[in-house]
């Protein structure tokens, strides 16, 4: 069983908080079905000529028709089950579902695999979202990030800051992605400030990119949030699918984090996250 690494400097005390998941739209993809042509060819036997009795003729001796089989291979499809896992992959053939208010829902693989991080390994509720037909899961949960222990960074021990964390799955991409959340809204004076950081220390962050995103609230306002954003594909990965997402979340924490740091040189962007 895999074990959660901690990242170097940085320390997440994760704790849990349900949130209303939102809805996203499911696409479904039907299944072709091929359907091979087998053609038949038929034999036509030339009917027999009746001899002349005045003037007998010698029958010629009959031809024997041998057919030869056909040289051409035949290409065998590699066999995948109903995800389209091939039979080399950790969960081939395998059908996995939980029971809700609504029912058995259809777990499928992907989303398998961040239950189990959240729910096996860290223990932990379950608080996925699955969409109908399954296509889609969301996870959304909450942390709380500390600074560094040393005098070398610009946050301490005593700085602490709440982080939002969603994790959304897509089954038909096969694609894990990770957003990290500032909770608490960027200032209008800082947005200029905020965004040159950001162009600063994208190119140093070796995973993941830091993004400025703007949505409008409950008054019809815009607002702006700092988030953190990563992303794992698991198409491919035939073993090792859930480690793959706990090595996302791990660095992810850890690479946002030293942004968080970096970002507090600016002594206007360190009092707004520590408002």
């Amino acid at each position: 069983m895999a074990t959660k690494k901690s990242p170097a400097k940085k320390k997440v005390a994760t704790k849990v908080v349900k949130k209303a998941p939102t809805k996203k739209a499911v696409k479904k993809v039907a299944a072709k079905k091929v359907a091979s042509k087998k053609t038949v060819k038929k034999v036509v036997k030339p009917a027999a000529k009746k001899a002349v009795a005045k003037k007998p003729t010698k029958k010629p001796a009959a031809k024997k028709v041998s057919k030869k089989a056909s040289t051409k291979p035949v290409a065998k499809s590699s066999k995948v089950d109903q995800y389209g896992l091939e039979k080399e992959d950790e969960f081939y053939g395998l059908y996995f579902a939980k029971s809700t208010n609504k029912g058995l829902v259809e777990v499928k693989p992907c989303t398998f695999s961040l239950m189990y991080w959240w729910k096996g390994l860290l223990g932990y509720p379950d608080m996925i979202e699955i969409s109908k037909g399954s296509n889609t899961a969301m996870l959304q949960f909450e942390s709380t990030f500390g600074g560094g222990d040393s005098g070398e960074t610009e946050l301490t021990e005593q700085d602490v800051l709440d982080i939002d964390h969603i994790i959304e799955v897509d089954e038909e991409e096969m694609l894990i992605s990770l957003y990290s959340y500032v909770p608490i809204p960027v200032p209008e004076k800082l947005v200029g400030a905020l965004s040159l950081s950001i162009l600063n220390i994208n190119p140093e962050t070796r995973y993941g990119n830091l993004e400025l995103c703007s949505t409008e609230n409950e008054e019809g306002e815009t607002e702006h949030f700092l988030r953190y954003r990563a992303a794992t594909y698991l198409r491919g990965i035939k073993s090792g699918k859930v480690e793959a997402i706990e090595s996302m979340v791990t660095n992810g924490s850890e690479f946002f984090g030293l942004a968080l740091d970096a970002m507090c040189v600016n002594k206007s962007i360190k009092k707004w996250l520590l408002s």
